[in-house]
């Protein structure tokens, strides 16, 4: 699966962001770079982090490792937000085989 790529430099002019922040946030690990043919590149399915993370930079003032934390703050949220959904879908299911299963003794003692 090939995935789009936007040349770095137009993209920092377009949005007013310094190269130097998106290179920290490349050394922190939390954006990846492609390098072909010396112009560095973007993928696309970043650009929402990238947006993120410079409102946080720019806007709110709180520095790489800030962000790096608020970060996997809110992957932890999500990823017990998506398995709260499962066991209340696994509860769900439960509740109903335990009310069926109530139902067929009650029917049996009758």
């Amino acid at each position: 699966m090939q995935q789009e790529l936007i040349i770095l430099s137009e993209y920092c002019v377009r949005t007013n962001i310094e190269p130097s922040f998106i290179t920290l946030l490349e050394e922190e690990g939390m954006i990846h770079i492609i390098v072909r043919g010396g112009e560095r590149y973007l993928y696309t399915s970043e650009i929402n982090d990238l947006e993120r993370f410079s409102r946080m930079y720019y806007d709110l003032s709180i520095n790489a490792a800030g962000i790096d934390a608020i970060q996997h703050l809110l992957n932890r949220i999500e990823k017990m937000q998506y398995e709260i959904e499962l066991l209340r879908k696994r509860l769900t299911i439960h509740e109903s085989l335990q009310q069926t299963t109530d139902a067929d003794v009650k029917e049996t003692e009758e």
